[in-house]
């Protein structure tokens, strides 16, 4: 897990982000060579899991609830790919992630998912616990800007 910006410079936590780097396979591509619209969403999901180790096992109690993806540029294989996470906002049972895909240091995407604490054996979201609204909180802000 990384607070720094790409480059290695510190952020404040008004801007912290948590990066993911990427190891795009030539099966996350298509005939063209392109990276795979539904290959955003796996990377996004990739990234989201290794953020959401902060909270340790909770992340067996997690649902996705909720993927939207804004596409902002064409990705070919072979351009270096990191996902930078960070919290938009917490609900009681819920947390709203945003992503920004980066190819070659680039915006590529921007994806925003919203993922509900779920208890499966009740077949019910459950309330964040004090700690881990600690834990979201230290990533919470509003989008940095896409440069």
């Amino acid at each position: 897990m990384s607070d720094a910006a790409p480059g290695g410079d510190e952020r404040d936590a008004s801007t912290r982000v948590h990066r993911t780097d990427i190891q795009m396979r030539f099966a996350d591509t298509d005939a063209l060579g392109h990276l795979n619209n539904g290959s955003y969403a796996v990377y996004a999901e990739t990234a989201r899991l290794e953020f959401l180790g902060i909270l340790g096992d909770v992340r067996r109690t997690l649902i996705l609830a909720h993927l939207a993806i804004d596409f902002r540029r064409q990705v070919r294989f072979g351009e270096p790919v990191y996902v930078e996470t960070w919290v938009e906002k917490i609900g009681t049972t819920s947390v709203t992630m945003r992503h920004l895909v980066r190819a070659k240091g680039e915006p590529a995407a921007e994806v925003r998912a919203v993922v509900v604490r779920f208890d499966y054996a009740a077949e019910r979201a459950t309330p964040w616990t004090e700690a881990d609204r600690a834990a979201l909180g230290m990533w919470m802000h509003d989008a940095p800007a896409v440069a």
